[in-house]
């Protein structure tokens, strides 16, 4: 049982690596299955199709980043702001890495699908709906402290602040650079901070 579990477990960080370096589309089960180093009989004992193994990618992605975001630095900030402010800071600071080690397999893979994969399609907007009703908690709290008369949503912004950021990865992708994505964070940290006017 342990060994399955392992080779699942390697087929799901396979299938996060390859679509995130190559698409959904053209990653193949053969692809998936040499970086994982497991046959295609194995492949298609934990995974019925392609798209179950993307679905499983995906919550298993989450869960990952879940992970990685409750316990970076900044969500220990006692200041919702500080939390706010922190998050893009800590998302600049993934940018050393590789473009697809800090791109989104959600949003790779949303890209291709959402017409043609509803199943994989409702899970990445689970999954992205989910990350940003974490940070609409953190805008909410520091709305309340430091903008409590201004007319926008906690809500939308989250969904704003995703949407840098997934446009900032694409355009990391077209240019094959970090560059514009750096620059995009740090506009958007500037906008976050003349709505969270510190008095």
């Amino acid at each position: 049982m342990r060994n399955s579990d392992a080779t699942k477990a390697k087929l799901l960080d396979a299938a996060r690596d390859v679509i995130r370096t190559k698409g959904y589309a053209a990653a193949t089960v053969d692809d998936i299955c040499a970086e994982a180093g497991v046959s295609k009989g194995s492949f298609f004992h934990h995974f019925a199709s392609k798209e179950q193994l993307g679905i499983g990618a995906i919550a298993a992605f989450n869960q990952m980043a879940a992970t990685v975001f409750s316990t970076a630095p900044y969500a220990a900030e006692h200041d919702p702001r500080d939390r706010v402010l922190g998050y893009v800071d800590f998302r600049a600071s993934l940018l050393a890495m590789a473009i697809p080690e800090f791109t989104c397999l959600l949003g790779t893979t949303v890209q291709e699908i959402y017409t043609t994969h509803p199943d994989l399609r409702i899970a990445c907007d689970e999954g992205m709906s989910a990350h940003v009703a974490g940070l609409t908690r953190d805008l909410d709290a520091a709305k309340k402290i430091y903008a409590p008369d201004a007319d926008w949503s906690p809500e939308s912004i989250g969904y704003f602040m995703q949407s840098v950021l997934q446009g900032a990865f694409i355009f990391a992708k077209a240019k094959q650079s970090a560059a514009v994505a750096e620059d995009s964070l740090s506009h958007l940290r500037r906008y976050l901070e003349m709505l969270l006017p510190k008095t």
